[in-house]
């Protein structure tokens, strides 16, 4: 499946779970951020996936980190225009 048909699959499933908000819910989703531990991780990740010495274990973690860093940008996107539409 094409990111693009990923992407928007989530983004259909994400829609309705987004009206749930409230404007205090949503300002947290917003300013939700990675744990510093779990980011070193995705950053050492990265940097052998760059280098293309990532192995099938660290290929997967690494997708599955990226799948719901995708997952999270569209719920924050959904939470600003819920606070938005609200006028929060």
């Amino acid at each position: 499946m094409g990111n693009a048909v990923l992407s928007t699959a989530v983004d259909g499933l994400l829609e309705p779970l987004s009206r749930c908000l409230d404007a205090e819910s949503a300002k947290r989703v917003i300013e939700f951020r990675i744990e510093p531990a779990a980011q070193a991780r995705v950053d050492y990740l990265a940097e052998k996936a760059n280098e293309g010495t990532l192995d099938d274990d660290e290929r997967s973690e690494y997708e599955a980190f990226i799948d719901a860093a995708d997952v999270i940008a569209i719920l924050k996107l959904k939470a600003r225009r819920q606070l938005e539409c609200n006028g929060s």
